[in-house]
């Protein structure tokens, strides 16, 4: 029931998400391709993942049937809370370090170190968590529509956020 009741927010949240924060919507396709360079992204902040975390949209609207990708950028000390994603999720190590575990309970000693390369694809519903030790950026990409459900309400900065 409490899944149930938190889709719609997701959705909603990922759809103002990426109205107001995708950058990237301004960038030029050339002949089909776009190309970019680090220093082209533009990074905002994650409403669905609170302080210490920022995005870069690369590709794709993430509230339709398409191909996303994004990039993260998370700050020392990051915590990721314990959450699902309707469909599959797919992460690549760009720089830093990402600690990451399977499971429903916030546990560090639990996480796998994932360093520079390193990689994971979780199918939909399977609950994950993770943290950083220092400034880590991940590439994501899957298909949407596309959202996070935390397993915990409480971890949720979107309900944290509509209670004030």
């Amino acid at each position: 029931m409490m899944r149930e009741l938190i889709k719609p927010i997701g959705l909603l949240t990922t759809l103002i998400l990426f109205l107001f924060s995708s950058p990237v919507l301004g960038q030029e396709w050339h002949d089909n391709h776009l190309m970019l360079t680090p220093d082209e992204l533009e990074w905002g902040p994650v409403g669905s993942m609170g302080e210490g975390a920022s995005i870069a949209f690369i590709e794709g609207d993430l509230s339709k049937e398409e191909p996303f990708t994004f990039r993260l950028k998370l700050e020392p000390g990051y915590k990721i809370k314990p959450h699902i994603h309707p469909e599959y999720e797919r992460v690549t190590v760009l720089e830093g370090t990402l600690y990451f575990a399977h499971g429903e309970e916030y546990n560090p000693e639990e996480t796998r170190k994932l360093p520079v390369g390193g990689l994971a694809i979780m199918p939909p519903g399977e609950p994950m968590f993770g943290y950083v030790e220092e400034k880590t950026i991940i590439q994501l990409h899957g298909n949407g529509p596309w959202g996070i459900e935390y397993i915990n309400p409480e971890d949720d900065p979107r309900l944290a956020d509509a209670g004030n």
